[in-house]
């Protein structure tokens, strides 16, 4: 009997300690990202000036690339033949603990940090998804786990991922059939978003392709019967598109984007070009509308009479959720508390809602409670789905812009260029770091994840959705 309550007595003070050893690890690093912060924020608001679309992002990646060696990381840049891609890496040994970053912009939405629409440069790119935020905040929480391996506080090995292109190509797919996230024990990633909360939701796996149309020309009041319209074709399928829009499951999105439809008016046009985007809440659902819709492109060249060629460009995976380590995400949030705006920020808030036509529900800041993983999640897609195929992946998305701002718009963009922007990506910055000194210092919790991974992948083989050859650098 005394011999067991001696046992109890070693156990509850180990427990004690390890607990108190824990939360002076977080203090630690809270404490170095704030030391951090001014640079992290001359870091984003430089991403963000530059504004630089998929595969382009040299001044973003570089400025990253830069801030990591810096702060003493190994960087092994131009991975997956990928000139903007790169991997910063510190440490040794298990576990290997890996963090995702983005850069990218996107294209016509360039804003100025103010709460009326005015672009910063006319037809310029903007960052309308944060991204600037993005790649800056994880960075900031891989230094500061950097630091505490480096003074022996931790052990193992840190990886900062610089994955760019997301919002067009899915830059990940390429790092992914490279196998550069294979000796990950987990990923940690983050979004910027309109509210806080441990991300424990799926999203919706998609698939791009090209459709080309080759007809004759003709002179189009002369001779229009000795040509073959290609332009008359994309109509064709165009139109086949949205009717069968009312015939696909509620879950099912098909978005295109026609980048060439003819080229002068008095001349029927020998080519046209659409790029197709097809979704579903999974990749079995896309996979069938996928091949629904190449097979209206065969029909609507037979209708025009006219030849036809279809071109993957790239597909992503649905994200698989991991609610084991939303949970650790989820206690980590808590413990920073809500975030507190000024007046001034409120006011700002205000103003987007305003110019946006929303209703004025300010900006949120408070700590949401975790939800249930929903079977049937809406939205929108990326490509950390394809990274959670290969290894266990633990989001978060914290507050950077208004409530009910719609997002890919100038709105996100002048958010994320001033305070609001700033405060969501330190503070995601820190829940980052965090978690991750739960994963490094807790070996149940990591198996726990992983054993939860296991259990939703099951006997699926992850095979990226890719043609064969490198990214599509340069190409629309």
């Amino acid at each position: 009997m005394k011999k067991l309550i001696f046992s109890l007595i070693i156990f509850v003070s180990f427990t004690k300690n390890y607990s108190q050893n824990k939360i002076s690890l977080k203090k630690h690093l809270i404490s170095n990202i704030e030391d951090q912060k001014q640079d992290l924020i001359k870091i984003s608001d430089k991403i963000w000036a530059a504004a630089e679309i998929a595969f382009q992002e040299e001044i973003s990646s570089k400025t990253l690339i830069d801030y990591a060696k810096i702060n003493g990381f190994e960087v092994e840049v131009g991975v997956a033949e990928t000139p903007t891609a790169f991997v910063a890496s510190y440490g040794s040994g298990r576990p290997v603990i890996g963090i995702l970053g983005e850069f990218d912009a996107l294209p016509g939405i360039s804003q100025k940090a103010i709460p009326e629409k005015m672009s910063l440069e006319d037809g310029a790119a903007g960052h309308g998804c944060g991204h600037n935020l993005f790649g800056t905040a994880s960075l900031g929480a891989a230094v500061a786990i950097k630091n505490l391996i480096s003074t022996g506080k931790l052990k193992g090995t840190v990886k900062f991922f610089g994955t760019p292109a997301e919002e067009k190509y899915f830059g990940k797919l390429w790092m992914a059939r490279e196998g550069l996230f294979d000796d990950l024990d987990i990923c940690v990633d983050w979004h910027p978003a309109d509210n806080i909360e441990a991300d424990v939701q799926s999203s919706l796996a998609l698939i791009d392709f090209k459709v080309e149309f080759y007809g004759q020309t003709a002179h189009a009041s002369a001779d229009p019967w000795n040509g073959k319209s290609a332009s008359d074709a994309l109509e064709l399928y165009t139109h086949g598109i949205n009717m069968y829009r009312e015939h696909v499951k509620p879950t099912v999105r098909i978005h295109y984007h026609i980048q060439d439809g003819g080229q002068v008016v008095n001349v029927v046009p020998d080519y046209s070009r659409i790029w197709v985007r097809v979704r579903d809440i999974k990749r079995e659902g896309m996979n069938e509308v996928y091949e629904h819709v190449k097979k209206m492109a065969e029909g609507a060249a037979i209708m025009a009479n006219v030849d036809y060629k279809i071109n993957l460009i790239s597909g992503i995976h649905e994200i698989l959720p991991n609610r084991t380590g939303g949970i650790a995400v989820q206690k980590n949030l808590e413990f920073l508390g809500d975030i507190k705006y000024s007046d001034e920020e409120k006011d700002f808030a205000y103003k987007i809602q305003e110019a946006t036509e929303k209703p004025k529900l300010g900006i949120d800041g408070k700590i949401k409670p975790i939800k249930p993983i929903d079977d049937q999640p809406m939205g929108g897609s990326t490509d950390v789905g394809d990274v959670s195929f290969l290894v266990p992946v633990v989001r978060l998305g914290v507050t950077t812009a208004p409530k009910g701002t719609p997002w890919h718009s100038w709105a996100v963009v002048a958010s994320g260029g001033m305070s609001i922007g700033h405060k969501g990506m330190v503070f995601a910055s820190k829940a980052l770091g965090m978690t991750m000194i739960d994963l490094f210092t807790n070996s149940r919790l990591r198996g726990e994840i992983k054993s939860e991974f296991k259990l939703r992948k099951g006997n699926y083989i992850y095979e990226p959705m890719l043609p064969p050859g490198p990214p599509p650098i340069g190409e629309e």
